[in-house]
């Protein structure tokens, strides 16, 4: 017999949802997490979420229509992750993007439904932005959190059984009845219970053929969302497709060795800008160590030139299963969109292994 049989069910809000990574991870980490709303503005995110965690669970819109349309409900715990690209550490910094605020929604949303605790997940830069200390600032005796404390800890994803490092600010808080959480504590890694998960590992456990030959996804799906049409579903293993390539394009490829980067291609096939540009970061065009876990799954893991993301073996970049077997997804998950939503998808979401952690640890309290 479960030992949850006789424990009420935790209730959960997810905002800024997004496929459903944060809800799958916490739903691993107990069966006693339910959500029973989520708010996900993207059209095809939201179909993911609802092709695989309910239909009549997620709200299609902005979560400044929710909020004016609909009643909050009153729930255990709120979860999610506020867009964070106008402060994130990769490439132009812009501290007054409209994206940075959408905080100020999440914070409404706690003070609504006035759950026991909240988790909020971000880039680890957030902890030196200004949305930051506004947040702190709402739970200060004249705040509209007053009756809320929090406390954040960058974790890495990695240090959780996630086959992937990214580095995430997570903060948690409580209300003034609920008793300080604290933290999950490392699973993974040097001097712990288990090995660090390494792509050698999460490849060989879904048995993924290195082989590709598919490059579109299987035709004839479709579902129309809120007027517009979404292709799909699609099976997690249906997405090991890869891209056409240019015979220069696999000539660079072949040159790079296991674990090698750019700097391994010969200088005849290097574009004139990488001839000049002997310096930057040794990720771009690399490939990924089959003995460590993945570099972070970023939206455009498609495109080596974005990063470490060719395959540690093959003469390609890593397909969307792949990158969705590195955040975590099971193969029983099933994306809704083209093959750049779903990238999308897959790059924006909390690896499952990491939700679990948050959620087991905060059950413990629940």
């Amino acid at each position: 017999m479960s030992p949850y049989v006789d424990l009420d069910p935790i209730r959960i809000l997810d905002l800024f949802a997004g496929a459903g990574g944060m809800s799958e991870g916490f739903h691993n980490g107990s069966p006693r997490f339910v959500t029973v709303r989520a708010v996900e503005m993207d059209v095809a995110a939201a179909a993911t979420y609802a092709e695989n965690h309910g239909k009549n669970v997620v709200f299609t819109g902005p979560i400044q229509d929710w909020l004016a349309e609909e009643e909050v409900p009153q729930v255990d715990v709120v979860i999610g992750g506020p867009p964070c690209q106008g402060f994130s550490t990769l490439g132009k910094q812009d501290a007054e993007d409209t994206r940075n605020f959408l905080w100020r929604q999440y914070a409404e949303t706690v003070f609504r439904a006035q759950p026991k605790y909240f988790v909020v997940e971000n880039v680890a830069a957030f902890t030196k932005s200004p949305q930051y200390e506004d947040f702190m600032r709402e739970t200060s005796p004249d705040g509209m959190l007053s009756n809320y404390h929090f406390d954040s800890r960058v974790l890495n994803a990695a240090d959780f059984g996630a086959a992937q490092a990214r580095k995430r600010t997570v903060i948690i808080g409580w209300r003034d009845d609920q008793e300080a959480p604290g933290f999950p504590e490392p699973t993974h890694g040097p001097g712990r219970p288990n090995r660090y998960v390494d792509v050698d590992a999460a490849f060989t456990e879904r048995r993924i053929n290195p082989s590709v030959n598919l490059v579109d996804l299987p035709a004839g799906r479709v579902r129309v969302i809120t007027g517009q049409a979404v292709s799909g579903p699609y099976a997690s293993p249906e997405l090991h497709v890869t891209r056409h390539y240019t015979d220069k394009s696999l000539e660079r490829f072949a040159a790079i060795p296991p674990k090698g980067n750019r700097f391994d291609i010969p200088e005849h096939l290097l574009p004139p800008c990488w001839i000049k540009h002997k310096t930057g970061t040794g990720d771009v065009m690399g490939r990924l160590h089959w003995d460590k876990p993945s570099v972070t799954i970023r939206t455009e893991f498609f495109k080596p030139e974005k990063g470490r993301y060719l395959h540690p073996e093959e003469d390609r970049a890593i397909t969307h299963y792949e990158a969705a077997t590195l955040q975590g997804f099971p193969d029983s998950y099933r994306f809704m969109g083209t093959k750049t939503e779903i990238a999308r998808q897959i790059g924006n979401a909390v690896p499952i292994p990491l939700g679990a952690a948050i959620g087991r640890h905060l059950a413990n309290y629940l």
